[in-house]
């Protein structure tokens, strides 16, 4: 091969590689624009969701007033009551004696003060004497409206309707004054609770509507904003906010959990 030829066949080697490497440069190219553009380009806006949970609007941890023996706890753990129905009956015989007793000392009071003051018109008794025995009517009330009190507390009713959340004591067991026995909710619609960044409080106001998603039933349901948290917490820059669900869900109970979704569209 002369060395004419061989040059000629170097050239065109030369220029065949630069045909094929071209496209690939070109490639890589566009594929380093396309990221530069992605990384620039605004992010679309989505919708906020923070977790949230249902409770009980009203709840009360009922302890015992009085130390005595349980007769019957009348509603069983889960089991419904309406105001004023009796949850739990303690054994009452020592202050019923103690009513009667009571009873029987303003009886005798009252008496002596009745004579007194009929003895004091006829000048038989002193002033002083007479004062005194008022006095011990006033006393003897004052001790029978303790003990009538004392007997009402061997029966405690139930403040509001609702259920009973959890049963800490049973019949026949004798406990004493301050011990837990039950912890009550009020089963009407629950409440939702849930933490919101305090950024959020710009735009969030009460009655503005959101929605939330149940874990437990798989649902959405409308809500509204009833209340936002009074102050904010300066180290997780978070503040509490209470909505209510829109209309009535027998399937919701306190406890359960779920996502709050305020879509950007209801932002002020």
């Amino acid at each position: 091969m002369s060395a004419c030829e061989q040059t000629a066949r170097q050239k065109r080697g030369a220029h065949g590689s630069s045909y094929f490497l071209r496209p690939l440069a070109a490639l890589v190219q566009a594929f380093c624009l396309g990221i530069i553009f992605f990384a620039h380009a605004p992010a679309a806006e989505t919708a906020e969701t923070v977790r949230a949970q249902l409770s009980a609007r009203r709840f009360a941890a009922i302890s015992a007033e009085v130390a005595a023996k349980i007769n019957r706890m009348h509603v069983p753990e889960g089991g419904a009551f309406q105001s004023g129905d009796v949850l739990v009956s303690f054994d009452a015989t020592l202050q019923a004696a103690q009513v009667e007793r009571a009873q029987a000392v303003l009886s005798a009071a009252e008496k002596t003060a009745s004579a007194n003051q009929r003895l004091l018109k006829l000048q038989s008794v002193g002033q002083v004497e007479a004062e005194l025995s008022e006095a011990e009517v006033r006393k003897a009330r004052a001790e029978l409206a303790y003990a009538q009190a004392m007997l009402a507390k061997c029966q405690i009713k139930a403040p509001f309707p609702g259920r009973v959340a959890e049963q800490r004591a049973h019949d026949q067991e004798f406990v004493q004054v301050g011990q837990s026995l039950l912890e009550i909710i009020d089963d009407a619609m629950p409440q939702i609770d849930f933490i919101a960044p305090s950024k959020w409080l710009a735009w969030l106001q009460v009655g503005q509507s959101l929605q939330v998603r149940i874990d437990e039933t798989g649902k959405t349901y409308a809500a509204k904003i009833e209340r936002l948290g009074a102050r904010a917490d300066p180290v997780s820059q978070s503040v509490k906010i209470v909505a209510g669900v829109v209309g009535t869900h027998p399937e919701l109970i306190a406890g359960m959990s779920g996502t709050i979704l305020i879509a950007p569209e209801t932002k002020p």
